[in-house]
């Protein structure tokens, strides 16, 4: 049976596919299990590429987080096990730890209040963050 295309082997038609999964699923970054396969660096008095957008983006909707809060609440999800839940303090603050979150994270999970939070939106908004809204 023709497999359509006769370039490569299909041991070479597979590497390929792994290599480029990444990129056609899930996150648009480039895999970095080897390192040479990261990518370069900027040069000197070149500026470090950024993904977030800049500039006049027009009237922001108040009710939406900002990209600074969008930041700090993907950080605390990142740095709080799913088997932590349902958790206190210590739990979440020992969590952290084991993730090695930084500092400013565990200042902030130090100075929750006594209780069980049953999910990172909880400690989001112990913390003292936004309840984003959408529609």
């Amino acid at each position: 049976m023709p497999r359509g295309s006769d370039k490569h082997t299909s041991r070479l038609d597979e590497n390929l596919d792994h290599d480029t999964r990444p990129l056609t699923q899930g996150a648009p970054l480039e895999a970095r299990a080897q390192e040479a396969r990261a990518q370069e660096g900027e040069a000197d008095d070149e500026p470090t590429p950024d993904s977030l957008l800049n500039g006049d983006r027009g009237v922001a909707d108040p009710d939406m987080l900002t990209h600074d809060e969008v930041e700090a609440r993907s950080v605390l999800a990142t740095h709080l096990r799913p088997s932590v839940w349902p958790a206190d303090r210590e739990a979440l603050l020992a969590s952290a730890r084991e993730t090695n979150a930084p500092a400013w994270l565990l200042d902030q999970l130090a100075l929750l209040p006594d209780g069980t939070f049953t999910h990172t939106e909880a400690v989001w908004e112990a913390m003292g963050g936004r309840v984003e809204f959408r529609m």
